[in-house]
């Protein structure tokens, strides 16, 4: 199983701490977030990372094609490829925190679907129109592959039928991981691909601590967070949330912040912080981290993206991860 994470660059130097991290541990991709207001520019970040490491995938998990005109960046992607190589991967979505932090809203979609074409036309050196925007990058010489993040069936529709791989955010558990490649496996066939044509990436958050108490209270907040896109902006039962569960992510979808915090962290309390952390998390010691990821493995992913934990170490985090769990899955 591949491995990789993706992480919030705050400081100059957790990025610089986080790229030497992933290229001794051998994971393989790192991933920046693109969040205005929660962190600095990630394709900043990303080029740090690019010029810092040697073998690990360098990827934007994820930009969004609202707060960024999907032309710049696939200009910025290809430069980052240069930089590292032909190690890039360019990451969009819909927009999450990305968009509503500044008030916009998120892609439908077809609008996904159409700049995935756009950005792919452009990343081949050949001239694109969206909308009525034109755009040319001659300069391109290599493509780096586009993924999509996708947490409905119509964004992995989108993504099956023209990414080059999807970072799925449904779950971890045996029938999340099956329906999301089901849906996926569906389209990619539908578009006339092969089925090993598009990587698929599960994603889920990561907290690993020699103390697990100390890694399960921390994790509350990224929960609320993922909680709030893979699950809270869709119908519960058809994303199999038990019913006992509804009301309290009902709530949550009406008072969470996509700036992760401590009042996020209680709105997941009680038997709900159990549900989400089981399906939408890696955490704990790094022995209940390595039986989760072996349960993951087992129910049929072949790679896994993990968002560290914004409340954790999150330079420690990977380093235990790295060592004591790692090896036994790649």
């Amino acid at each position: 199983m591949e491995v990789g994470f993706f992480f919030w660059p705050f400081t100059l130097e957790l990025v610089e701490q986080m790229a030497e991290r992933a290229e001794r541990y051998g994971y393989a991709m790192i991933g920046i977030a693109d969040t205005p207001g929660n962190a600095m520019d990630p394709w900043v970040a990303a080029a740090l990372v690019a010029r810092a490491t040697a073998t690990v995938r360098v990827a934007i998990s994820v930009t969004n094609l609202v707060t960024r005109h999907p032309a710049v960046s696939a200009a910025a992607i290809a430069s980052i490829d240069r930089i590292c190589n032909g190690r890039g991967v360019l990451g969009i979505g819909a927009g999450h925190s990305g968009t509503r932090n500044l008030g916009l809203r998120s892609s439908t979609a077809d609008e996904l679907a159409d700049g995935l074409r756009f950005i792919k036309t452009l990343l081949r050196g050949e001239p694109a129109t969206i909308g009525a925007a034109t755009a040319h990058l001659p300069w391109v010489k290599h493509a780096p592959p586009v993924f999509l993040a996708a947490s409905h069936p119509r964004s992995l529709h989108a993504a099956g039928r023209g990414a080059d791989g999807v970072f799925i955010n449904y779950g971890l558990g045996a029938d999340n991981i099956r329906q999301s490649r089901d849906l996926a496996l569906h389209a990619i066939e539908a578009g006339g691909r092969r089925s090993d044509a598009v990587e698929l990436w599960q994603v889920a958050a990561l907290d690993c601590n020699e103390n697990g108490d100390q890694a399960r209270q921390k994790i509350g907040a990224m929960l609320a967070f993922l909680a709030g896109y893979v699950i809270g902006d869709h119908d519960l039962g058809e994303r199999g949330v038990p019913a006992r569960y509804h009301e309290q992510l009902l709530e949550l979808r009406r008072r969470y912040s996509t700036r992760p915090g401590a009042a996020d962290a209680k709105l997941v309390a009680g038997g709900l912080f159990d549900y989400l952390a089981q399906r939408l998390s890696i955490c704990g010691t790094p022995a209940e981290c390595l039986a989760q990821a072996r349960a993951v493995k087992a129910a049929g992913a072949d790679r896994l993206m993990l968002t560290v934990s914004l409340a954790s170490d999150p330079v420690r985090t990977v380093e235990l991860f790295g060592e004591r769990v790692l090896p036994a899955v790649r």
